[in-house]
């Protein structure tokens, strides 16, 4: 059984559902699950709040994480068994994933690869050039790996780190300014680790993003 109508978990959009796996549209500023010293209220313990209040036995689990200043989807299974099979889809580099970046400046090419390793550890990220704008670059960025903080990390090392960038660069280092982080993950393409169809998702752009433009 599957849902192709949206619906929402405590203002939580519902992209996909079925027997197996749920998907989601983490709003930005919601940690994915919970961190030393952080608040409680994750998107992990929201979702399993809410099945606990409709008496549903099973529990969710992230099958990969966003960090907190990144929206978009999010891949949650329903039991540890789907979990391992769908983290296994990951391991294995089987899931495509797409996201939408605003970057500082202008790009010098129109798609690129981006290979510096992080943390030790191989990392690749695709990307091509999506539109121009005045003092910024929008773009699709495709991770093959995944890396911690990949995106934000490549293009703050090839010298245009994301729009609403505070952590890995600094604001007052750049005229454009945004409260919030551009940067959404817009789309995922993956077999279902079950029925072994392939699913694939496409969301709007995160509404933060919709008024950035708008604005410039």
């Amino acid at each position: 059984m599957s849902r192709d109508l949206k619906y929402k978990i405590n203002n939580i959009a519902v992209i996909y559902e079925d027997d197996w796996i749920l998907v989601v549209d983490k709003p930005a500023g919601l940690l994915t699950i919970p961190a030393p010293g952080e608040a409680l209220r994750t998107l992990s313990t929201v979702l399993n709040e809410d099945l606990k209040k409709k008496k549903l036995t099973y529990r969710l689990h992230p099958c990969h994480r966003l960090d907190r200043g990144t929206s978009g989807l999010i891949i949650y299974a329903k039991g540890k068994s789907i979990q391992k099979k769908m983290m296994q889809e990951f391991k294995f580099r089987r899931v495509k994933k797409f996201y939408v970046a605003f970057l500082q400046g202008s790009l010098a090419q129109n798609e690129g690869t981006i290979n510096t390793p992080l943390e030790g550890a191989a990392a690749l990220t695709k990307y091509r050039v999506l539109g121009r704008e005045k003092d910024f670059t929008v773009v699709e960025a495709m991770p093959v790996t995944g890396r911690r903080n990949q995106i934000r990390l490549h293009f703050k090392g090839i010298g245009h780190p994301l729009v609403g960038e505070s952590r890995f660069a600094f604001r007052r280092d750049f005229k454009l300014r945004s409260k919030h982080l551009c940067l959404c993950a817009k789309a995922l393409e993956f077999t279902h680790p079950v029925t072994k169809k392939v699913i694939s998702l496409n969301i709007d752009l995160a509404p933060k993003m919709q008024e950035f433009l708008k604005r410039h």
